[in-house]
């Protein structure tokens, strides 16, 4: 295969390493991306001006792909969350497979390690709708089975969080 598709997504090597403030910045922002600039600042000890220009360079940067709302799925009637083994034949990453990214159900595309080629999270407005977009998924090239799963509970779901493990103390187990 002479295609190279493993920049799937955009990906721009940050200017400089993020440091403790911007991981603060970025911690503000993940919660309530619409605070102020006054605000950001007071939360983490900036002025307003250097807030601005933090959150500037971030988006700059890349460390900030984008602002988005996150909308309450039973507000746009997809209550189904499911996540969804895909295996091909073949090379997974082809231009056919993830032609998928159309779907509105398809939130997310993962090639992944294992006994599977792509693992899909997706969401709909109930069994039959997961049943018929399961059938467009078996229409296209190269899928020749699907494993699905389909979530009962959630007890946590959020954006990529700018802190890492080693920045917060151990966690206590009763």
């Amino acid at each position: 295969m002479d295609q190279n598709t493993d920049d799937v997504r955009r990906k721009r090597p940050l200017e400089r390493d993020l440091d403790a403030m911007d991981r603060k910045l970025l911690g503000v922002l993940v919660e309530d991306a619409t605070t102020s600039y006054v605000e950001l600042g007071e939360r983490v000890g900036l002025s307003p001006p250097a807030a601005h220009e933090r959150v500037k360079r971030l988006r700059r940067s890349g460390a900030i792909r984008r602002v988005a709302a996150l909308i309450d799925p039973e507000a746009v009637g997809k209550t189904l969350l499911a996540f969804v083994h895909v295996d091909t034949t073949g090379w997974g990453k082809t231009q056919a497979l993830l032609a998928i990214e159309e779907y509105p159900e398809v939130e997310e595309i993962h090639s992944v390690a294992g006994d599977t080629c792509m693992l899909l999270k997706v969401r709909t407005e109930n069994t039959h709708a997961l049943e018929g977009l399961l059938a467009r998924l078996y229409d296209t090239p190269g899928v020749k089975a699907t494993r699905s799963y389909v979530v009962l509970s959630t007890y946590l779901e959020r954006p990529v969080q700018p802190a890492t493990t080693s920045d917060w103390p151990a966690v206590v187990k009763d």
